[in-house]
């Protein structure tokens, strides 16, 4: 049965995993300084897939869970906020009727 990573990926994973140890290994974009060994180890696979080595493709699973579970919330804040814009829609009303009786104050004082 043929290997799923490579030697070259095991090596990679292995230097970033003693990296995260000695507190050297520090996250791509941001800078900052990873502390979790999840993220070592994709750090380690990521670098691995740049140089060419044998690693299996990114699984693209892990965004659709989390909008699975973002979706509850979502329906809970849909309710929120319609009663919230009925509450923005009344006092929209109420500042157009001050307005109005405000033009036509103006208006009369003109005349």
């Amino acid at each position: 049965m043929a290997r799923k990573y490579g030697k070259k990926a095991s090596s990679k994973v292995k230097r970033a995993m003693h990296e995260r140890k000695t507190g050297k290994l520090r996250s791509g974009r941001s800078g900052k300084k990873v502390k979790s060994r999840k993220q070592a180890i994709a750090i380690g696979l990521s670098e691995a897939r740049r140089s060419g080595a044998k690693v299996p493709k990114k699984k693209g699973g892990s965004k659709r869970k989390s909008s699975s579970r973002k979706s509850p919330s979502r329906k809970s804040s849909s309710r929120k906020s319609s009663s919230r814009k009925s509450t923005k829609r009344k006092s929209t009303k109420r500042k157009s009727t001050k307005r109005k009786s405000a033009k036509r104050k103006s208006s009369k004082k003109t005349r």
